[in-house]
């Protein structure tokens, strides 16, 4: 497809696959798997995305990047799906994982983790680069709702990291009379 390509189009990629990954129930996202030209250096998935981004739309863009020596194929010379590996968590950051820091930002972290479904969220990390998109971030203001945080959806999408957004979250406190 589109993304494949525009993949390839990098000068240090060989070979490129992207795939759809089924999370859980409604959440899918992209995952592309690359191999590395001769003497190429290896690349961040940030780098990876920053190439995508100046070419295709952001949801297009893979949450995912997995490096192989090699992509695996079928005995009829077609890619090997099942075979692919599934992404680690390296994979997601966008740069070296940072803990969260502060309350807040743990919260949210836990929060992002349970939705997207990602055993550890950073505080470097973009809520739509790990497979966020418009559903689950309502779904994300209703668990942050009974946490007693409160934030928008515009705040979300202008702070995408999870330092930047927990910045602009609020703790809401509940008076009893």
């Amino acid at each position: 497809g589109e993304v494949q390509s525009r993949l390839q189009e990098h000068p240090a990629v060989a070979q490129a696959a992207v795939v759809v990954d089924q999370v859980d129930a409604g959440h899918k996202r992209l995952v592309a798997y690359y191999t590395l030209g001769e003497g190429a250096q290896p690349l961040s998935p940030q780098q990876l995305r920053e190439h995508l981004s100046a070419e295709l739309p952001d949801y297009m863009v893979p949450s995912a990047f997995v490096w192989l020596p090699q992509l695996p194929i079928t005995l009829n010379g077609k890619l090997d799906r099942k075979a692919l590996p599934p992404p680690d968590d390296d994979a997601f950051h966008a740069e070296r994982y940072a803990a969260p820091e502060g309350p807040i930002e743990a919260e949210l972290a836990a929060i992002w983790s349970e939705l997207l479904g990602r055993p550890l969220v950073g505080r470097h990390d973009n809520f739509f680069e790990l497979g966020g998109h418009s559903l689950l971030t309502l779904r994300m203001l209703e668990r942050m709702r009974q946490a007693s945080l409160s934030a928008d959806a515009s705040t979300l999408f202008q702070s995408p990291t999870l330092a930047r957004f927990a910045a602009s979250t609020k703790r809401i406190r509940e008076i009893v009379l």
